[in-house]
């Protein structure tokens, strides 16, 4: 299968921020350059691990831009698109590829519970702008769920070209291999990584990269290989890393996974609010699981 921009391990970068709350774009930009120098493909900025929501549109765009510069030759960058009107997304879609983004993921509007016409519309005009588009199901956020076959009919117009798939419920991967061949799935939460990677997954947009990088892509290539006997040592790991991956899927994921940053020597930092600092008790809880990862050689 031909590498596609959104295949391999794209991470959804956590966003460092200085003293004051000001976004610290040079720390970001050493973020994505050690990233690639730890066997990424690419950065999906602007995500909700990356804080969109509290960004102005300046700095909204310009992570996006310091991304792209930061990038290496051949690495990826995604960039989040979304936005609660679909103007909006079409302009952030056009910011991105303007800025040299190759990618964009894009949720379902979310403002209320949109219907199957609004979701189809939806992407209908993001797509115009031009990028390739990957959905976001994130059912659990967004009270919108993107179905397998609404996902089908997106991709048999030619509106989406992947899926990140959020909803938890693994037997989904099959479902869309069925009904959309041609549309690839990639793991969406990082509790998932081995069942969805056993299913076909050829990319994940993943969170405890930004802390773990080595250990998560040995995670994942073993556990998309294709080889059984792969599977055997995937488990395994998969199993170590565990107590850690499933926080991705937990309101507190942004601070656990930059709390875990912060103790492996990389810059996570505070969060903007409305986050607040994690309670103590979930972050001995956090502290201790980062260090028997660490204490395992798996860092």
């Amino acid at each position: 299968m031909a590498r596609k921009p959104w295949h391999g391990i794209n991470v959804a970068t956590a966003l460092p921020f200085n003293d004051d709350l000001s976004v610290d774009f040079d720390g970001f930009a050493d973020h994505v350059r050690w990233l690639a120098d730890n066997g990424m493909d690419g950065v999906c900025p602007n995500g909700s691990l990356g804080e969109y929501q509290t960004l102005t549109p300046e700095e909204r765009a310009r992570v996006v831009e310091v991304a792209v510069e930061a990038a290496p030759d051949g690495f990826n960058v995604m960039a989040g698109a979304a936005a609660y009107g679909s103007q909006e997304a079409c302009r952030w879609i056009e910011q991105a590829g303007q800025a040299g983004a190759r990618s964009v993921l894009l949720l379902p509007p979310n403002a209320y519970r949109a219907d199957r016409r609004t979701v189809v519309e939806h992407y209908r005009a993001a797509a115009a702008v031009g990028l390739p588009i990957v959905a976001y199901n994130n059912p659990i956020d967004t009270k919108v769920d993107l179905l397998p076959d609404l996902l089908a009919e997106l991709h048999g117009e030619g509106l989406i070209v992947a899926v990140k798939e959020f909803s938890g419920d693994v037997r989904r991967a099959y479902e869309v291999r069925e009904l959309a061949p041609e549309l690839d799935v990639l793991v969406g939460s990082d509790d998932v990584l081995l069942e969805i990677g056993l299913a076909g997954a050829v990319g994940w947009i993943a969170g405890y990269t930004n802390a773990f990088p080595n250990a998560c892509k040995k995670a994942y290539d073993l556990a998309t290989s294709g080889r059984p006997e792969d599977a055997v040592e995937a488990l395994a790991l998969y199993r170590d890393l565990h107590p850690l991956l499933r926080w991705d899927s937990k309101t507190e994921f942004v601070q656990a996974i930059k709390l875990s940053m912060d103790l492996v020597g990389r810059k996570g930092g505070a969060c903007r609010p409305p986050r607040l600092p994690l309670p103590p008790e979930t972050a001995e809880r956090i502290t201790a699981q980062t260090h028997a990862v660490i204490s395992k050689g798996l860092n």
